[in-house]
């Protein structure tokens, strides 16, 4: 059966090259034909022979001066944070989205997370689901796709809500006084490029262990005892590694710690805790995903389903990457609802996409290729997603919304962790049209939700592999 399958995608692959057309004499002369060389073709040939910079370019000037930045609804937030040369916008935002909390029950003017601590504990979890993943496949071939998925990149800075809530709950926080920045966490690549080889070669270990060790019964308690325990001592020797190195780059999380810090009125203030009973401190009562959830818009899929994506966390035992898929209209409700109630939201997006990132403004229209280039680029959402030009890059806070006399969105505003020179003082407006193409995903109270949508959530997910197109 297998070797009639191969012959016959053989015979269909020959069938084809068979019938593929070359670029003749016949297919060059309608391409040359094509290149009209008329004087608008000739000016634009000239500027860009002499400027590589065909974004300037294409910049919709009738823009200029049609837009602002402000807004009718805004939640109370204050200060700008910096992920600097780092992936780690998810776990800012998750965190930018809890700053206004603390300074609240603080009585601070402001405030900062250490973004080191919680970053110290992502990779080292991450290390070790990925080594587990490794000793559960480790009977697969290794150009699976699953095998193959997890050796591409063993751990990364990136990541979603979900990922910050699962450290959060194991190892609390700390304010960024306790555990500063360091070389390594503001620039993380060096780093991780030395973590990801360590791991690689634990992979390539524990294979290699199991296909030593693993001819034996299935009733051999005895051999399956001793596999399991050198897989363990691999593992092991593995995490012992990338600790150090963590320890070494990032130095070491705190246990517990005493916090100074003074008031709005003046007063030196002193806090003795540890970092998961901080956490517990700040955190909301409904800071969980039984009262939060991530709603999503992605037209390739069925609305009003719920989806999981298979292995998307950072812990072996954390929760993971689940979403509720939305039209944009019911999510544009939703989060006008939260921000009138002065909560922010944990958003992602394609933030390269249509976007004037100096000027902190975006738009579907910002920059006009076809025009300018005389060319046909246009595609829908889920043409941009299925072919792999669009898909969620970046988290940000979702803090405001401006409306018309009607109250529907006209614009809305992300608070960015770019530092505060980026954009409109650290911040990033783009308008309602822009949403509904490259907005994604928001985490948000299920209480904002329509009734349809709150139903919705309580179904079974669709479970989805992570190296599915939009993960």
């Amino acid at each position: 059966m297998k070797l009639r399958y191969i012959l016959a995608t053989v015979a269909l692959a020959l069938a084809y090259n068979a019938n593929a057309q070359n670029i003749g004499e016949q297919e060059l002369m309608q391409l040359k034909e094509s290149f009209v060389k008329d004087a608008q073709t000739v000016a634009t040939q000239n500027i860009l022979t002499n400027d590589r910079n065909i974004k300037s370019k294409t910049k919709n000037h009738a823009l200029a001066g049609s837009y602002d930045h402000f807004f009718k609804y805004r939640v109370n937030v204050k200060g700008i944070t910096d992920q600097q040369s780092s992936g780690r916008c998810w776990m800012f935002t998750s965190m930018n989205a809890l700053r206004p909390i603390v300074m609240e029950k603080y009585n601070v003017s402001k405030f900062d997370f250490s973004h080191n601590y919680n970053y110290f504990w992502d990779i080292l979890e991450k290390s070790n689901l990925y080594l587990e993943n490794m000793i559960r496949t480790a009977d697969k071939d290794i150009n699976s796709e699953e095998v193959v998925f997890y050796l591409k990149s063993p751990v990364d800075d990136g990541g979603v809500w979900n990922l910050f809530y699962n450290i959060g709950e194991k190892y609390g926080v700390v304010p960024q006084e306790v555990m500063p920045e360091t070389e390594h966490s503001n620039n993380t690549s060096q780093m991780i490029g030395v973590i990801k080889i360590r791991l690689k070669k634990a992979g390539w270990d524990l294979r290699e262990t199991y296909a030593a060790k693993s001819n034996f019964k299935k009733n051999d308690k005895k051999a399956k005892a001793e596999l399991e325990n050198a897989l363990k001592e691999v593992k092991m020797a593995a995490l012992k590694d990338v600790y150090r190195v963590l320890a070494l780059c990032l130095g070491e999380p705190p246990t517990e710690f005493t916090w100074r810090y003074k008031n709005k009125e003046g007063k030196i203030v002193s806090v003795k805790t540890t970092p998961k009973e901080f956490y517990k401190n700040i955190v909301p009562a409904d800071y969980n995903p039984s009262e939060n959830i991530m709603i999503m818009n992605d037209p390739t899929r069925e609305y009003y389903k719920v989806y999981e994506i298979q292995n998307y966390r950072n812990s072996v035992e954390g929760i993971n990457w689940v979403y509720l898929n939305l039209p944009n209209e019911e999510i544009k409700e939703a989060a006008l609802k939260s921000i009138k109630d002065n909560t922010p939201m944990y958003a992602s997006c394609d933030v390269g996409k249509q976007s004037d990132t100096k000027a902190g403004y975006m738009d579907p229209n910002m920059y006009d290729y076809n025009t300018f280039l005389g060319i046909n680029i246009n595609m829908d959402k889920k043409a941009r997603i299925l072919t792999r030009y669009s898909g969620s890059s970046h988290a940000m806070l979702l803090i405001a919304c401006d409306t018309d006399e009607n109250d529907n969105p006209v614009k809305w505003e992300f608070e960015n962790s770019w530092g505060a020179g980026s954009g409109n003082h650290g911040y990033i407006t783009f308008t309602d049209e822009w949403f509904n193409e490259y907005m994604f995903r928001i985490v948000i109270n299920k209480k904002y939700l329509g009734q349809k949508a709150i139903e919705a959530a309580k179904t079974e997910p669709v479970q989805l592999p992570a190296w599915d197109y939009m993960f």
